[in-house]
């Protein structure tokens, strides 16, 4: 049974931020993007998060960022800002930014690697927690930051009020499922092969880099599980994992590849900030390969 009420949305995608040739953070195309994922089928943006490429914008391009995003969806959508790094003090900074920039929620990883323990990593969380009046998704992404929120941590973070979600990256399964059954927190799919199997033990939805060029589709998958016909949701689900496997597990940050095919579309991108590199032509051929398919079949 899927949660009624989440609390960002059920479709959200982890957008990427559109720079100009040159590099510059391209406010108008972010504008122009953040629009047409919305009118796509996304009710929420999460910005500045690992595909949104945080380790490499300014925090002045950060808040800048939220504002031109917000102007530019409203009300339509919610905008979750990625705030995590590896200094408290600077995650804090970044949280009370956002909020001012006009946030709906913090999207908050791990502390990177310093490599915390567990008791660390739950002050961490609550410092932040209790720094603005925004609701917090903790980002279990250890295969970036290096360090698990291990599910009794997470058990005990559940009790404060702001923290209310979980973008689950970790590829522990029955965690999920356990902490699923022992909370409220809502919890969102943040690998496209997830998104089904989550969604059907009760998570929320999805934060997902392959929304950026397939929005309808992935809230298609979505949409037919809550009609009741999990035939369909499951097909749905299925015919994305050829694109799914391409864009993040080719071994291309999903920055790239979605960069790669964004501009094949047509859609705001932009180069990739160094040290990542644009992906190759015949990466770029495939992608939109299997785009067009997805999409035409």
């Amino acid at each position: 049974m899927t949660s009624s009420t989440p609390p960002f949305g059920r479709t959200l995608c982890a957008m990427v931020t559109p720079f100009t040739p040159t590099g510059a953070l391209d406010l108008d195309g972010a504008a122009r993007l953040a629009d047409h994922l919305v009118s796509h089928g996304c009710d929420g943006l999460v910005l500045s998060g690992t595909t949104g490429e945080s380790p490499t914008t300014t925090d002045a391009e950060k808040s800048a960022l939220v504002t031109a995003v917000r102007e530019a969806v409203g009300g339509r959508a919610s905008i979750v800002a990625g705030v995590g790094t590896a200094d408290t003090a600077h995650t804090v900074a970044l949280a009370r930014e956002a909020e001012k920039a006009g946030a709906d929620g913090l999207l908050v990883a791990t502390p990177y690697y310093s490599r915390p323990p567990q008791d660390a990593v739950e002050a961490y969380f609550r410092e932040v927690a209790d720094a603005t009046g925004l609701p917090l998704a903790l980002y279990d992404i250890p295969a970036r930051t290096g360090t698990r929120i291990e599910p009794d941590t997470m058990l005990r973070l559940a009790g404060h009020p702001r923290i209310v979600a979980v973008k689950d990256c970790s590829y522990d399964f029955l965690a999920a499922q356990k902490i699923l059954a022992r909370t409220d927190l809502a919890y969102y799919a943040g690998c496209d092969e997830h998104i089904l199997a989550l969604y059907a033990v009760g998570g929320s939805g999805y934060v997902s880099t392959v929304a950026n060029v397939v929005p309808d589709h992935l809230r298609a998958v979505l949409d037919a599980f809550d009609a009741g016909d999990t035939a369909r949701a499951a097909a749905l689900q299925q015919r994305a994992t050829a694109l799914i496997e391409v864009v993040m597990a080719n071994g291309l940050p999903g920055t790239v590849t979605t960069k790669a095919l964004l501009t094949t579309l047509g859609l705001p991108a932009g180069p990739v900030r160094p040290p990542l590199r644009p992906a190759d032509r015949d990466t770029t051929e495939s992608l939109r390969s299997l785009h067009e398919a997805l999409t035409t079949g």
